[in-house]
């Protein structure tokens, strides 16, 4: 067994005596971490040698400190040899456990959730945004709602934790929460955060999620075609309301800013951009990215439509925007009165924006991905997948390339 355990004895010279008599201690060291014990024993700093680590002669008194340090030494190696056997991992906490005698606190999972949860709570607004804290405060709950579930306990030690109890878990997000797979996957992410949290302070030895795949789905966006974004803007609505609502989804869908972000708008946002011409300067409230669109001028239209609006000026807001709840409640009215089949929430204006109105039009993928905020391009990649209509435009191209040539380059030969 190549052993990963060192010990080494010293003499404390600074807690010597009177009479300038030290102290021995023993340092036990494992991969960089140790600690320190006394060896119960005194010496002369004269008569100890700092290269040998034992007392200097062969007279009586350093047969028998000599004598007892082996047999400390021989104690740490016999306590690591216990650790295998066990199949405890050799730590430098076990170590000292297992040599002393001392029960290891045990670690349990709810106050290391509740703490991870605080803490991201006091860095909200500085490196997490509210909706990252509800997302861990509502895994936390459905982890607590899981243990009883299962075990029947309102905690649970975390060196209990294994893949069982992952597989267990996910089961129980779809079966009992009835929660959809991409959702299920999202919240054992959030687990195997603190999961990785317990494994990264040497709390745990094994890594119950070494064995789990999961794999979220990708899901088809719906975004609004050009005729029916052309369909609600000509719209006559009767109510000042509906009208309102349509004015500033529109505006969504021609800058791609979330909802969020379209509240947070104020007309400090606006400047002048490198061209010469009106940007909206923000950041996402999600993510934390810059975030810099080109205003067009439907964009601009509805900015100096509402420019004296009394619900903007009270809130020092760019637009007079209602709650999420009554835009999405509201939007849905739209699309009945302007015959549109589709579910219309609030977020298909940030979809209809990165499709319909600048992929479509030849707005190149990178551009498109920094006034969406993205943090990479991967993202606005799964806009580009549902775009069949640039598709067919493009082919066609190389279709009428391949009409146009006097002699086909392909000639298939029948057999």
């Amino acid at each position: 067994m190549n052993t990963t355990v060192s010990v080494l004895f010293y003499i404390k010279r600074s807690k010597a005596n009177n009479e300038g008599i030290c102290p021995i201690y023993a340092r036990v060291t494992i991969q960089a971490k140790r600690f320190e014990f006394s060896a119960n024993k005194y010496v002369n700093p004269e008569k100890w040698s700092s290269e040998g680590t034992k007392v200097k002669g062969t007279n009586e008194e350093a047969r028998t400190i000599n004598s007892h340090l082996d047999y400390l030494k021989n104690q740490v190696l016999e306590a690591e040899k216990r650790l295998f056997k066990k199949d405890i991992k050799v730590t430098s906490e076990n170590l000292k456990n297992e040599l002393f005698g001392t029960t290891e606190t045990k670690r349990m999972l709810v106050p290391i959730f509740e703490d991870h949860n605080n803490k991201i709570k006091e860095l909200v607004g500085k490196e997490y945004a509210p909706g990252t804290l509800e997302r861990y405060k509502t895994s936390l709950s459905h982890t607590k709602e899981f243990l009883q579930w299962k075990y029947k306990v309102s905690d649970i030690e975390i060196n209990k934790i294994d893949h069982a109890f992952v597989t267990d878990y996910e089961f129980w997000l779809r079966s009992v929460r009835n929660c959809a797979n991409n959702t299920a996957v999202k919240y054992i992410k959030n687990f195997n955060k603190i999961i990785k949290l317990c494994l990264a302070n040497d709390w745990l030895d094994k890594n119950p999620f070494a064995n789990y795949k999961s794999k979220v789905k990708e899901v088809e966006r719906v975004y609004l075609s050009e005729e029916e974004i052309q369909n609600i803007i000509e719209k006559d609505f009767k109510t000042e309301r509906l009208s309102l609502v349509r004015d500033i989804f529109l505006f969504s869908c021609f800058t791609g800013l979330a909802y969020i972000d379209v509240k947070n708008l104020t007309n400090s946002h606006i400047s002048i951009g490198i061209d010469g011409e009106k940007w909206i300067f923000t950041h996402r409230q999600k993510t934390e990215t810059a975030s810099k669109i080109p205003i067009l001028p439907v964009t601009q239209m509805i900015i100096d439509k509402y420019s004296d609006h009394p619900k903007s000026n009270n809130e020092d807001r760019l637009l007079p925007i209602l709650t999420n709840q009554k835009m999405n409640a509201y939007l849905k009215e739209i699309a009945g009165v302007c015959e549109i089949e589709k579910e219309l929430t609030f977020h298909i204006a940030r979809h209809t924006f990165a499709t319909t109105v600048t992929l479509t039009n030849g707005v190149p993928i990178e551009s498109v991905s920094k006034m969406l905020g993205h943090k990479n391009l991967r993202t606005t990649q799964h806009y580009a997948k549902v775009l069949d209509k640039k598709v067919s435009e493009d082919m066609q191209i190389l279709r009428n390339k391949f009409i146009s040539l006097e002699k086909p380059k392909f000639d298939v030969k029948s057999s």
